[in-house]
């Protein structure tokens, strides 16, 4: 254990990984003489799903900054750097608790439940009082999330985000939306044609600094097997990165993000996407920034309102959402299963190694730099895992594991929610089903595939097209009563049986390979 400033701290003051906001980390009540700030580097975060080295640089690295920042300001700290062996927070902070005896563990709420159910217990066993302040962070409390589901058969984004918007004031025009809709969707789903996207930036991020690279080693050093390719690490990790990030994006990507923000392309992993989840996840990036930067762009006639909304409404909308979710539902909601999936996460999600040219793309680039931007994780990784029958909490643990911005508050909701339609309907109104075609539609990718995306049958059929299929006749009676799957519904009722003998054939040998 590293030397305490303070010998006997009245109050430990923990500091989560994803907790490293610089404006608000210290407590309206907070006293040097008497309490101590606590971090630790514990292998169990990133051990516990096999994390994408990016991720566990981008976290690491953060940390480190933000310890040198408290260090400069003078505020007493405990910090434990990732040691030999194998730790965990609650052991290290049980440790701690033991040594110095404080009265009180106080930390802002945690964004993943099974962090704070451990840190807690840890707690309780020793006798120590345990405090878990809001989080002022986010634009919603808990509180103001729980008083606008109370009563609500369904809860919609897109009636949270409305009244999101009202309440701070971003793109309105007295009482009602700027442009005169809430929603700019339909403008925002272009595809690239045959002539490729725009040219987009070709820097994006920042490159690594020494602490960050003095991190990559040890990274490598000690988590060699995990995936990763860290020559290619340009995540921020300090609030002036993250700044620089947001200006670039604002300035080169924003105008263009909008209409493209669906598409896809072959070596064009980031195209106009922000980049940004992971300095906001992390709390480097404040999100009231980047909504009013966004903002002022379009009032500043230096991006369409198309492009600016459909970013707002991932900041201000979608992101507050689900952390309302995931505090209102959890634990339960990590094990929802509404659709009984059964089956296991294929081996060729951890090596990118498929004949699907879309699957192999999506995934070879997260495996490489953590990155995949919302569609691919939707409309690609997310789909095949749907119409494969993925268990929910496998493809959950994936997409925690590899995506540099993933915190558990975020993918959760996400992934069983929103890709999985595992919690039956409590986010999404539909399964986000489809077929190969959709993928041809939005990519290149299918333009040099084996695999047809119009044909679901025979050698070259594309799975995705016979799993869709699959997937409505194994799912009909579930589903039946789902108005928003009706086209698609009376479509399945169209195919003969024996076209569907064969696409369940085909299906089992894709489900079942030998």
């Amino acid at each position: 254990m590293a030397s305490s400033p303070v010998p006997s701290p009245r109050r430990l003051l923990v500091v989560l990984g994803d907790q490293l906001d610089y404006d608000r980390f210290l407590p309206a009540d907070f006293d040097a003489s008497s309490d101590l700030f606590w971090m630790a580097e514990a292998s169990e975060e990133s051990t516990h799903v096999r994390s994408n080295k990016h991720r566990i640089v981008c976290f690491l690295a953060a940390m480190r900054h933000f310890r040198n920042h408290l260090s400069d300001s003078k505020i007493p700290l405990l910090y434990h750097e990732l040691a030999e062996g194998n730790s965990s927070l609650n052991q290290l902070l049980a440790e701690d608790l033991k040594a110095l005896n404080p009265e009180m563990v106080s930390l802002v709420k945690p964004g993943d439940h099974r962090v704070e159910e451990a840190l807690q217990k840890t707690c309780h066993d020793l006798g120590v009082a345990w405090e878990v302040r809001e989080d002022e962070h986010f634009l919603c409390s808990q509180s103001e999330f729980e008083d606008h589901a109370r009563g609500r058969k369904s809860l919609r984004m897109e009636f949270f985000y409305r009244e999101m918007r009202r309440k701070h004031d971003v793109l309105m025009d007295g009482k009602d939306p700027v442009g005169g809709g809430w929603n700019f969707d339909k403008e925002n789903r272009e595809s690239f044609g045959k002539q490729g996207p725009p040219q987009s930036p070709k820097t994006r991020g920042c490159p690594p600094d020494a602490i960050t690279q003095e991190v990559i080693e040890l990274v490598n050093l000690r988590f060699p097997d995990h995936p990763g390719d860290l020559k290619q690490f340009i995540w921020p990790v300090t609030p002036k990165q993250a700044e620089q990030a947001l200006d670039q994006f604002i300035k080169d990507c924003l105008p263009t993000f909008g209409r493209f923000q669906d598409a896809m392309w072959t070596d064009e992993p980031t195209l106009f996407h922000s980049l940004l989840g992971s300095p906001i996840n992390l709390r480097l990036l404040d999100p009231r920034k980047v909504i009013r930067a966004a903002e002022k762009a379009y009032q500043e006639d230096r991006a369409p309102l198309p492009a600016v909304e459909g970013f707002i409404r991932q900041i201000l909308g979608w992101r507050e959402y689900v952390r309302g979710i995931y505090h209102l539902r959890m634990p339960e909601y990590r094990e929802l299963n509404f659709l009984e999936a059964d089956r296991a996460l294929p081996d060729f999600f951890w090596t990118g190694k498929t004949d699907m040219a879309c699957m192999r793309a999506s995934l070879t680039q997260v495996l490489d730099t953590g990155y995949g931007h919302h569609i691919q994780r939707l409309m690609v990784v997310g789909l095949y895992s749907l119409l494969h029958g993925v268990r929910p909490g496998e493809i959950n643990d994936w997409f925690l594991a590899n995506y540099v911005d993933a915190v558990d508050w975020v993918t959760t909701p996400n992934v069983i929610g929103m890709s999985q339609f595992a919690d039956g309907g409590i986010m999404a109104s539909k399964p986000y089903s489809a077929t190969g075609a959709y993928i041809d539609r939005m990519s290149n990718y299918c333009k040099n595939c084996q695999y047809k995306p119009k044909e679901s049958v025979g050698p070259n059929a594309c799975p995705f097209t016979t799993l869709y299929w699959d997937f409505l006749d194994r799912h009909r009676e579930r589903l039946r009563g789902n108005q928003r799957l009706s086209m698609q519904m009376r479509n399945l009722a169209r195919l003969s049986e024996d076209k569907l003998s064969e696409i369940r054939k085909a299906a089992s040998c894709l489900r079942h390979p030998s």
